[in-house]
Formats: C-alpha cells, structure tokens, sequence
C-alpha cells in the first residue's frame, strides 16, 4: 500500500520539513540525518512497519526520510 496525499502532507509538517531518520547504523553527525527539504515532493517516505508485516498506511507508521537514508533502510524497495 502507499501512503495517503494527507498522510504525507502531515508527516513532512511534523518533521519541520527535514530528514527523520535518526538510525545509528547510518552513522549520522550529531545523531540524526540533517538533510532538509524544499517541499513534500522532495521529500521520502518509509513504513517504519513492512505493509507486508501488517504495518499500516497512517501517520504512526511513516517516517520521512531523505532518498539517502531511505536506500539505506534494511527493507528499501520490499513491501
């Protein structure tokens, strides 16, 4: 499934318009990726929870992630 126009729109104005992602594994500065965006549209966004698992299309389970951290996370492109 994908996430909603409205989903998306929430999600990237709760992230302040910047990266998410706050992984150790992607060995940000500072703790956090600080990439920010010009719009939505520049924006990614991950299901923090595999649709495939069960994870569903709302605002809990979507992360807004910069293209570089989203290749990075283990379940990039499988749904």
């Amino acid at each position: 499934m994908a996430f909603s126009t409205t989903v998306k729109q929430q999600a990237y104005n709760r992230s302040g318009g910047r990266c998410e992602c706050r992984r150790k594994d992607h060995q940000h500065a500072f703790g956090r990726c600080l990439k920010y965006f010009l719009s939505v549209r520049s924006a990614e966004f991950h299901h923090k929870h595999a649709s495939s698992l069960g994870g569903g299309d709302g605002m809990s389970n979507c992360e807004v992630l910069c293209p570089a951290c989203h290749q990075l996370t283990k379940s990039y492109g499988r749904h």
